[in-house]
């Protein structure tokens, strides 16, 4: 077990072992697996041996997980790609699933993504069904969406990525001829990003090395940070005991950073208690120290930091070398907003999500349409029973609305007129507010507020998760006079956003931005961490002492990911409420 610390050059030691096996060990290349978790790095990997080795092919296998189960299953059931299941049609099965049993959860852009994390749990855990507890939706519905996936697939002879796990480990249980032909074939095996393997990847290996056990593993336990897609920190800090006769060899200097951000970063991490205890030093200078800023809100922060990026533009300097690090793609939203005000150009790590798109939006819009005369029977469906009025669709008899036409369908039910009289009267209360005011109604006033705290008990989420979205939405409006002012920012925000994206696609320029997830493995000379509050890093899901120890990891990865400089930011207020500083900004010591 080799354990790797940041910027130690792991791929290096992976590179040059393969090579020596080769060279001095007299191994055939043949018999050696090298494997990793993307096909960028499994690609990456297999470049630099043959640049190191001066050869043009090799013969040994480099790859994912994904791609050598799915090479030992195509040889056993003679799979091709046609069996294989596109996240497209992944995604179009589950949606299908969701509306048949979830009902609202299908007006939701993001449930099928969570719904698939779960599936995904469900498989690689090998947790039977009736012991696996929904984190996003009713136990009941999962399994109905769950079993329904499932069915789908085997009806339809495809495998999704977890499936060609899962066969493959079911392949190697029942059948040991094929087995021990992989066992002869792969004599010497090496993994790549070990901290990052989940239980059903590690029995997979293990079957495989079995008899003579030839691996060799290359992680760091304080950069484990995909909990979400079962990896299981645990398992590389257990693994001297899985294998008694192992040798552990610390990898610890770090090429990368400045000595004053390496000494920072490792104060922080130093505070998680399941890690393997070890102390890394650099041969770089001590350089710039780490900076704590703090901003009254995160309008100020993203501004004086674009402005900051501005004037390096206008100087010449180029800023591909920077990047400004957030713990969720949600909060890009204003950063996004203010360098596209100032024409910094910028890259997006991951696909910015448009807050104008998300159903909460959908449902403030159709109120402030029906309150601008709006009565189309689609406007009046997205937000009759939100909160719940109990109105039937039977009432909508036509393609408009008309308020009299339902009084009349309700008239033996004087509570059901008085509910329509009111709605009525909230229209009208509407129609003469500014956005930003008119939506504090919609909150307040006309209790939906009380609806999204319900419907978060119904999702399981936390209530705060879905006000957020609400608070983000409300303060894009802020200081906005008219509905149409409003829905021309949100056009030509969307319209930017767009236009960005396909920007992407040519050409990758500016200043990174990226979450702290999408960071890991990236290095750049200037990097700011912004939004460094409670409820933030460490995020407000994180309430157990293994998520917090988590989140600390999270945030030791993006501190490392600075050469030379790494400011932390902070704000102290949000949304009109106050902040406090991250508890892992104490731990700097700064």
């Amino acid at each position: 077990m080799v354990l790797a610390g940041p910027g130690s050059g792991k791929t290096s030691v992976i590179v040059e072992r393969t090579a020596y096996m080769i060279r001095e060990g007299r191994i055939p290349a043949s018999s050696i697996l090298v494997v990793t978790f993307s096909r960028a790095a499994a690609r990456e990997m297999k470049e630099r041996y043959l640049k190191f080795t001066g050869e043009e092919r090799s013969q040994v296998t480099f790859g994912t997980f994904h791609g050598v189960f799915y090479g030992i299953l195509k040889n056993a059931y003679g799979f091709t790609a046609a069996n294989i299941l596109s996240e497209e049609e992944k995604f179009d099965i589950l949606k299908e699933m969701t509306l048949r049993y979830g009902g609202e959860l299908a007006e939701e852009g993001d449930f099928p993504e969570e719904v698939a994390r779960e599936i995904s749990v469900v498989k690689c855990g090998r947790i039977p069904l009736e012991h696996y507890y929904s984190a996003c939706c009713p136990d009941e519905v999962f399994r109905e969406i769950y079993t329904g996936y499932r069915d789908t697939l085997k009806s339809r002879r495809k495998l999704d990525f977890d499936d060609m796990l899962l066969y493959c480990y079911e392949l190697f249980v029942q059948r040991k001829d094929i087995l021990a032909a992989w066992q002869q074939k792969f004599r010497y095996i090496l993994v790549d990003e070990f901290q990052d393997i989940s239980r059903l990847q590690y029995e997979i290996v293990r079957l495989l090395a079995q008899p003579e056990n030839n691996l060799f593993i290359v992680g760091d336990d304080d950069q484990s940070i995909y909990h979400f897609r079962g990896a299981r920190p645990e398992i590389m800090l257990n693994f001297t005991r899985d294998y008694p006769g192992s040798e552990t060899v610390l990898l610890d200097v770090n090429y990368r950073c400045s000595g004053n951000i390496l000494h920072t970063a490792m104060k922080v991490i130093d505070c998680n208690r399941k890690r393997f205890q070890k102390k890394l030093h650099t041969p770089n200078e001590a350089g710039n120290p780490v900076t704590v800023q703090e901003y009254a809100n995160p309008r100020e922060e993203y501004l004086d930091i674009v402005r900051k990026l501005k004037s390096r533009l206008d100087r010449g300097e180029n800023l591909e070398d920077t990047a400004l690090l957030l713990r969720t793609n949600q909060e890009g939203e204003g950063l996004v907003g203010a360098l596209m005000e100032y024409q910094v150009p910028f890259t997006m790590k991951e696909q910015l999500p448009n807050l104008f798109r998300h159903w909460i939006c959908r449902n403030i819009r159709a109120y402030l349409h029906m309150a601008a005369g709006d009565r189309s029977r689609k406007t009046f469906l997205e937000v009759m029973n939100r909160p719940n009025r109990y109105l039937s669709r039977e009432a909508l008899t036509d393609t408009e609305i008309s308020f009299d036409r339902l009084r009349e369908f309700y008239r033996d039910k004087d509570w059901m007129c008085d509910r329509l009289t009111t709605l009525e009267t909230h229209l009208r209360i509407l129609k003469t507010l500014p956005p930003y005011a008119a939506m504090n109604f919609i909150r307040k006033g006309m209790k939906y507020e009380e609806y999204l705290q319900e419907y978060a008990v119904y999702r399981r989420m936390k209530p705060e998760e879905l006000l957020e979205v609400f608070d983000r939405i409300q303060e894009s409006a802020a200081g906005m006079k008219t509905l149409e002012e409003w829905e021309r920012y949100i056009e030509d925000y969307s319209q930017k956003l767009q236009d960005q994206a396909k920007k992407q696609e040519h050409v990758r320029e500016g200043v990174t931005v990226s979450t702290l997830h999408a960071s890991k493995g990236l290095e750049y000379d200037k990097v700011w961490i912004l939004n460094v509050n409670e409820g933030n890093i460490p995020y407000k899901k994180a309430v157990l002492e293994d998520s917090i120890e988590e989140e600390r990891r999270l945030f030791y990865v993006g501190m490392t990911r600075a050469k030379k400089e790494l400011s932390l930011c902070y704000v102290k207020r949000q949304y009109e409420r106050e902040k406090d500083p991250s508890r892992f900004l104490e731990e700097t010591g700064l």
